[in-house]
């Protein structure tokens, strides 16, 4: 069986529609809840590298948190700062991300996940 590993929050209508999306697909799924259980700075290098984004990309920037932290898109911040602020404020992490075999992807929406299902065309 194929392993899909879902970071989400499940008060997030996209996390829930994407892991129904999942387990419609009858793949062995690891759920990591992040904001209980915050991936690491180089788990999310990782992904965002996989997926080709930079750490800023993967900021919810319409959090109230974003505004209150008074942070801008247009910060001279670095990758490793970026990643720094998401570990250490895991609810700006943008959601979910979902990981089958060596590919990542945004669930946003969550039909984006099917073009990285097993077998997907």
């Amino acid at each position: 069986m194929t392993k899909a590993t879902i970071y989400h929050n499940p008060r997030c209508s996209k996390s829930r529609a994407s892991l129904a999306l999942l387990q419609e697909n009858a793949l062995d799924i690891e759920e990591i809840r992040y904001l209980d259980n915050t991936p690491s700075k180089d788990t999310l290098r990782s992904l965002c590298q996989i997926m080709g984004i930079t750490p800023m990309e993967l900021i919810r920037t319409g959090e109230p948190l974003f505004k209150e932290l008074d942070l801008s898109t247009s910060e001279t911040k670095t990758e490793d700062e970026w990643l720094e602020l998401l570990v250490q404020h895991p609810q700006l992490i943008e959601r979910p991300i979902v990981q089958i075999g060596h590919n990542v992807v945004l669930g946003r929406p969550p039909e984006k996940i099917l073009t990285i299902l097993p077998n997907a065309s």
